[in-house]
């Protein structure tokens, strides 16, 4: 199971509650060093690699705040190579969970050292000072072996402030013998797809092409990949803009999917939803390269139907995609021992922890693991003996880049249901409810001190 991903999905509805904890202080904080727990021990731009090495034969004990499964044995490996540096992992929730309480552990001043965060969670960080830059340490250099939307998800407001531990980068999985059964082509464009969604449950009302009940992760997904770009901050100041292009795009194109029924209304990661990709009633899923795990140990039936294509397109011919899910690790600025946790965040994400992440079935960041001969040729039984990472590595390449996020997306998605959410349930446009949650966002923006500029 992709933790990375699924957690968010599946606690969101009970840390709403706790969501408007989440960015408390945060302008307060801002123009303070965000060191205050701390250690004083931020070192100058331009530290070398050797301090950072030499750190790492120094006894040290880190505190690092993860959940992802392969997490435990990183650990184990760092550790056998420096001995002398402990490692505690503490696996302190997910999504809101998590960053709730990393608020209100930076404030107590016992934040741990080194943090996993999702991207759409980095921002929030960022503008309260709370992350270390790492290309102080000469850690940009990472950025030749990223694509230009991964650099983009670590590279907040001109800082390097993680190293991307995975991505998620779009693509089609679909069930070949359902589409086979209904005669139905692999949609190459949102045409096809939705040609495709008609004629499947006009034939079998019990089966659908996909399910989507109203997810803020999947809605920002496709929005980027329609081109839009909704969001825009510099400072304080933030645009919030569902009325651009792309997210108009979008909802033209989901919004009679949606209102004529033929979308699956089971939540994903839900019991029914297993069901329905088990027994055929849910044909395929758009959704990040992390999936491929997920079907397997969740979906066992499904062994020898599943396929992967690129995601339908706006236009024939177009090759674009955008990036569902993926997360970073970040070193706090109030770690007492920070050269070793830079040390440690640089072996795990690139480092041997990189290719520890992918052997796990994380979908990895790095072109150099993308692009490698063993990881393209993997031709998995599951996939009936598909090169599904040709397919992968090529979406990856293939994501738009240019995305932001808010500094208080952690809330904004906390409240897609009373908003967006509206137009699942009630006789609601899906364009005017993604308005709805524009407002919503920018009245929560404002409250929070910003200067939100809405559209």
């Amino acid at each position: 199971m992709r933790t990375t991903f699924l957690p968010e999905r599946t606690l969101r509805a009970a840390a709403a509650a706790a969501a408007g904890l989440v960015l408390v202080t945060v302008l307060a904080a801002c123009g303070s060093s965000g060191t205050t727990a701390g250690s004083g021990s931020s070192p100058a731009a331009g530290t070398s690699a050797a301090a950072v090495a030499a750190a790492l034969q120094k006894p040290a004990t880190l505190t690092f705040w993860a959940w992802a499964p392969q997490s435990a044995a990183i650990v184990a490996a760092f550790e056998k190579k420096y001995p002398k540096v402990k490692v505690n992992l503490v696996n302190a929730g997910t999504g809101t969970v998590e960053y709730t309480k990393l608020q209100n552990a930076i404030k107590a001043g016992s934040a741990p050292d080194v943090a996993q965060l999702e991207y759409f969670a980095l921002p929030q960080f960022v503008l309260s000072g709370d992350l270390v830059d790492l290309s102080s340490f000469g850690l940009d250099s990472i950025r030749g072996n990223l694509s230009p939307a991964v650099w983009d998800s670590v590279n907040v407001s001109g800082k390097l402030v993680g190293l991307p531990q995975d991505t998620g980068p779009m693509v089609l999985f679909y069930n070949k013998a359902v589409y086979d059964k209904y005669k139905l082509p692999v949609p190459t464009t949102w045409a096809q797809f939705a040609a495709d969604a008609k004629k499947l449950h006009a034939a079998n009302p019990k089966a659908y092409i996909t399910n989507d009940t109203g997810d803020p992760s999947f809605t920002t997904s496709m929005i980027w990949d329609a081109g839009g770009h909704p969001y825009t901050t510099s400072g304080k100041d933030v645009t919030i803009n569902t009325n651009d292009a792309g997210t108009a795009k979008f909802a033209a194109m989901w919004n009679p999917l949606i209102h004529a029924g033929l979308l699956a209304p089971d939540s994903s990661w839900t019991s029914p939803w297993y069901q329905g990709l088990a027994n055929g009633d849910i044909a395929s899923l758009v959704i990040g390269s992390w999936m491929p795990v997920d079907l397997e140990s969740g979906v066992a039936a499904g062994k020898g139907d599943w396929r992967v294509a690129m995601m339908p397109q706006y236009s024939a011919g177009q090759a674009v995609t955008s990036e569902e899910g993926g997360s970073s690790d970040a070193v706090l600025e109030s770690s007492k021992n920070e050269l070793a946790a830079v040390g440690f965040t640089e072996f795990m994400d690139s480092g041997p922890g990189a290719q520890i992440s992918a052997d796990s079935g994380d979908f990895p960041a790095e072109n150099s693991i993308l692009d490698s001969s063993s990881f393209l040729g993997t031709a998995p039984a599951y996939f009936g003996g598909q090169k599904i990472n040709a397919v992968l590595s090529q979406a990856a390449k293939d994501v738009l880049p240019g995305w932001s996020w808010l500094p208080f997306q952690v809330y904004a998605n906390s409240i897609f249901p009373d908003s967006a959410g509206q137009a699942y349930t009630k006789n609601v446009s899906f364009l005017s409810g993604l308005q709805a949650w524009d407002k919503a966002s920018a009245a929560y923006g404002t409250q929070q001190g910003f200067s939100v500029t809405s559209g």
